[in-house]
């Protein structure tokens, strides 16, 4: 059987519970993160290469320009990407990468890399996802309306995903997505090697 890793993009909404499920589901078998490379400087505690591949400007221009990343946009004054290199080792490891980006990073993994999956989590409601950002306790009431506003939206993107799904358990959502993934292993162009198998085999005896 083959043993090429699969890109998995996890988007969603802004408290959706995105960086929990990736953290839940790296504690499985087989599943890296992938290292996004940005310009800001690091924070304390951050190690680059393992949190970020901390660049300057000029080094991260050089990149788009070499096609170095499978994705890149700019906020709030810094550059934010996904190194290529990087993940093509994970998957030619056999790993499973995941990529936790926003929409629009994700859309251009799509576009350049078909066989990617894209999954989009999103609260079972308005309401939850309202009472979650709250819960937090770290943002204003006008910070939580305009994320709240923000996820309104980004509605938009749902056509654009292979799979939507709800995190309204975690233990639950973090199987689902496991499993999908999983999943999409025993499609066809990922089972060359069985298929060979098998044909041999049976065409073999056949004889």
């Amino acid at each position: 059987m083959s043993k090429s890793g699969i890109i998995t993009v996890i988007s969603g909404f802004s408290g959706a519970g995105k960086g929990t499920v990736v953290r839940e589901l790296v504690k499985k078998q087989n599943y890296v993160v992938s290292v996004s490379a940005t310009t800001r400087e690091p924070r304390p505690g951050e190690v680059d290469g393992e949190h970020y591949f901390f660049k300057t400007n000029e080094e991260f221009e050089a990149m788009i320009q070499k096609g170095q990343l499978m994705e890149h946009a700019g906020y709030v004054d810094h550059y934010y990407g996904t190194p290529k290199d990087y993940v093509m080792q994970q998957l030619e490891q056999g790993k499973d990468v995941i990529l936790e980006i926003e929409m629009q990073g994700a859309l251009q993994i799509k576009e350049n890399f078909p066989e990617a999956v894209l999954v989009f989590l999103t609260p079972p409601s308005y309401v939850e996802l309202h009472d979650r950002l709250v819960g937090r306790g770290t943002e204003t009431e006008e910070v939580i309306a305009k994320r709240l506003q923000r996820a309104a939206e980004e509605c938009i993107y749902l056509e654009k995903y292979d799979y939507i799904v709800v995190n309204q358990e975690l233990a639950s959502c973090v199987e689902q997505v496991h499993q999908l993934i999983q999943s999409v292993h025993l499609k066809r162009e990922y089972q060359q090697d069985l298929i060979e198998q098998i044909t041999a085999d049976f065409t073999g005896h056949a004889r």
